[in-house]
């Protein structure tokens, strides 16, 4: 009954949160439905294109849940469940949706450009590129984390198809996604070729999708987990380069309905368990102030990361998203509504790794997300039942895929600032520019480093990468709420709401980051291997970039509050 009372308590409040707050950020911003989009001035067929907000809304949703939601709550609830619910709740409202609705809201007002762009706009063209190079090192994690996480759920030690019995839970997972990317171009095809309307096509679409599980469920393919990092590197550098509406908008659309389906059977589970007794919750409240992971603060906002606030998300906002929102009073759903739907996903995984929560900490599963789809799957029957095996397969599946979808949005991204980096103010386009830099700012060039570097790095363990890409994710958070709050003081909006969750995300972030360096360097001579060195290069690296960003960001915070002291 606890797990019961925790959902519905979740619900409610970020319910609210949503129509009260969000509509109070609408108002005070100046949402305005009558002001066309970047989307529609700017259409150009490949990465302009103005989506039916259903569409943009699975594109978004699916991109930043990832497997962010599900790991990173999953991971915290070593503190007990107590903290990571007001984190995910709290967090959610005004940190995370706050980030992400302000970050989309402030790129349609610059054309559908990235948040480099709007830190230009208000802090200068040296803290645009500083910010750029920022976000690059945290893209590559977040390449590299999810590349792993994918492999590894795809991963066999053979190569070939299989069938029958013999098909392994990994060897599905990878067959269904391979079907789901011949389904999605199909989709694409037929929504934007050959003019069918959203609905018989969604319909297709999901039919499509049953028949593709169905059929995964009885014949899978394997390739070593090498394989498939090599694999996962060539698709995800052609989806970041082929128009969205042949594979990004189609493909996240279809999956986003996985995720719904995940979450509504996840509910379904929650309410048999309460009344039925076929699992227990057995987190405790509060476990203590240090656990295995660190101490409460800094180590459970690091650690909950997409489940409460993230700075991928303003990324995705800013640089797919924007360019397909086809008008502005879509903002607040696609903006702050998709992130506390995903904030009542962290406290989904919660509850499901409660189910399991002692298996969990003796360390019986590979992954969070393999207690996950445990913990749900125990809700409706005992290991080794038939609906068992089913959820469980169903709910690795979704997994895998929206971390797919974020690899395809994270390397269009990278694509967009990777270039951005490199033109000068009077060049649109990597053909505008001269020289080396045409080369540097060209799409393919900057795709394939990004992608070599990622995937090489994905080889990591997933723990050498994760602690890292959550302090890095959460410091862009910092970074883009007072990217944004700069902006809105420029042209005169309230942006107060803006100081407290830029100041904490800042501060949680960068003593993360001190304490990885100390501790990096305290293995130099002593046990340190080649992840070791990487992460404290990177830590580095990220702590210097975002000491002086926020410097300049402070120092704009005060040329605002003197000229409106004046005025």
């Amino acid at each position: 009954m606890t797990a019961l009372l925790i959902i519905i308590a979740a619900i409610a409040l970020l319910f609210c949160g949503y129509v009260f707050y969000g509509s109070w950020l609408a108002k005070q911003w100046g949402i305005d439905p009558t002001r066309k989009t970047p989307a529609v001035e700017k259409e150009d067929g490949v990465d302009y294109v103005a989506a039916k907000p259903a569409v943009l809304m699975g594109h978004h949703f699916s991109s930043i849940a990832g497997a962010g939601p599900i790991n990173g709550p999953i991971q915290a609830s070593v503190f007990g469940w107590l903290p990571v619910f007001l984190w995910c709740v709290i967090g959610g409202i005004f940190f995370g949706g706050l980030q992400d609705f302000g970050s989309l809201f402030a790129s349609i007002r610059h054309d559908g450009k990235s948040v480099g762009e709007i830190i230009k706009d208000s802090m200068g063209t040296r803290a645009k590129k500083l910010f750029i190079i920022f976000a690059l090192l945290v893209l590559i994690l977040v390449i590299a984390s999810f590349v792993n996480v994918v492999a590894g759920t795809f991963a066999s030690d053979h190569f070939g198809i299989t069938t029958g019995a013999a098909v392994t839970g990994n060897e599905t997972t990878a067959i269904i996604s391979l079907l789901f990317i011949i389904l999605a171009i199909i989709y694409g095809i037929i929504t934007n070729k050959a003019g069918l309307s959203i609905v018989p096509a969604t319909i297709i679409g999901l039919v499509g999708v049953v028949a593709s599980v169905v059929l995964g469920l009885n014949v899978g393919f394997a390739m070593t987990r090498t394989a498939w990092i090599v694999a996962i590197g060539i698709y995800i550098a052609v989806a970041s380069l082929v128009p969205v509406w042949i594979l990004l908008q189609p493909r996240d659309y279809l999956s986003s309905y996985l995720l719904y389906f995940m979450m509504g059977l996840a509910l379904i589970g929650i309410v048999v368990a309460a009344f039925t007794k076929t699992a227990s919750f057995d987190i405790p409240a509060f476990t203590g102030w240090k656990t295995g992971i660190g101490t409460l603060f800094p180590a459970l906002f690091i650690t909950v990361a997409c489940g409460a606030c993230s700075g991928f998300h303003s990324l995705i906002s800013t640089g797919t998203s924007s360019k397909q929102l086809d008008n502005e009073k879509n903002a607040k759903a696609i903006g702050y509504g998709s992130m506390l739907i995903e904030s009542a996903l962290g406290i989904v995984s919660l509850i499901a790794v409660g189910m399991v929560y002692q298996k969990y900490l003796a360390g019986d599963f590979g992954s969070p997300s393999a207690a996950f789809a445990a913990g749900i799957g125990i809700m409706f029957g005992n290991e080794g039942s038939t609906q068992y095996k089913t959820i469980y397969a169903l709910l690795t599946l979704a997994v895998s895929v929206f971390a797919l979808t974020s690899l395809d949005t994270g390397t269009r991204l990278s694509r967009f600032m990777f270039s951005e980096l490199f033109l000068k103010e009077d060049e649109a386009t990597w053909k505008d520019a001269k020289g080396a830099r045409k080369l540097l700012a060209h799409p393919l060039f900057g795709t394939t480093i990004m992608v070599v570097i990622g995937c090489i790095l994905g080889g990591l363990k997933l723990s050498a990468i994760w602690g890292l890409f959550g302090a890095a994710n959460q410091l862009l958070a910092g970074l883009a709420l007072m990217a944004v709050a700069t902006w809105l003081g420029n042209v005169g909006k309230n942006n107060k709401m803006f100081y407290i969750p830029m100041v904490f995300m800042l501060a949680a972030t960068l003593t993360s980051l001190v304490l990885t360096i100390f501790k990096k360097i305290a293995l130099i001579g002593n046990g340190a291997v080649w992840g070791d060195y990487f992460q404290l290069v990177f830590a580095l690296a990220m702590a210097v970039l975002a000491i002086i960003l926020a410097i300049e960001g402070f120092q704009t915070f005060v040329k605002q509050w003197s000229k409106k002291a004046k005025a």
